[in-house]
């Protein structure tokens, strides 16, 4: 037990036999409809990132019932999970499907898969907007440790799926105010001298 777990209590039965170290019937469905997952590492000293990745449902290919292979698209060069993965290889996964509750998790060990290995056969980037740039680079090959679906309670929380506020965002160029305040802020950054 955890000091969390001493101190509040710990999780019901159920819950913690949801857990598996394998990649179960649903949870293979749920990562071939999903479009969105957000990968998370822990670097030297406990640096962490947490990096979206995206493309059409099932880019993120199911191996086996222990092994995943997510795709690296080119992007911004930051490489900071991969950075993070030289030391500490392991991840954890959280897959979204638009507009539904739950979600899945899956926590496990990591190597980096090059152009030519015999996992990536047949894969290439699947997206829907691409680009010039739109290519692979290299791939993650995910060994399953945990693996489980989780309770749509934040998404009640937050009600994050909602229509409406979806609609509005839309409607009032969100992604453009957030495009717009970044290069604002990027402009502050270089008068004032900041990193």
């Amino acid at each position: 037990m955890n000091r969390a777990q001493k101190r509040f209590g710990g999780p019901l039965e159920l819950v913690e036999k949801k857990i598996s170290t394998r990649l179960d019937s649903m949870v293979r469905e749920f990562i071939s409809q999903a479009p969105f997952v957000v990968l998370a590492t822990s670097g030297e000293g406990g640096v962490c990132d947490a990096s979206p990745k995206g493309g059409r449902p099932g880019f993120v290919k199911v191996i086996d019932d222990s092994h995943l292979v997510l795709p690296d698209i080119a992007g911004n060069n930051l490489f900071k999970s991969y950075g993070n993965l030289e030391v500490n290889p392991h991840v954890g996964l959280l897959f979204l499907e638009p507009g539904s509750d739950w979600t899945v998790r899956v926590n496990g060990s990591v190597s980096v898969l090059e152009k030519g290995d015999e996992f990536l056969d047949g894969v290439a980037p699947e997206v829907f907007a691409p680009d010039e740039n739109t290519r692979m680079l290299q791939a993650l090959l995910v060994r399953v440790e945990e693996a489980y679906a989780h309770c749509p309670r934040a998404f009640t929380f937050s009600d994050l799926w909602d229509t409406e506020r979806i609609e509005q965002a839309r409607a009032s160029s969100r992604s453009r105010y957030w495009l717009d305040r970044w290069k604002e802020v990027m402009r502050e950054r270089d008068v004032e001298g900041l990193p």
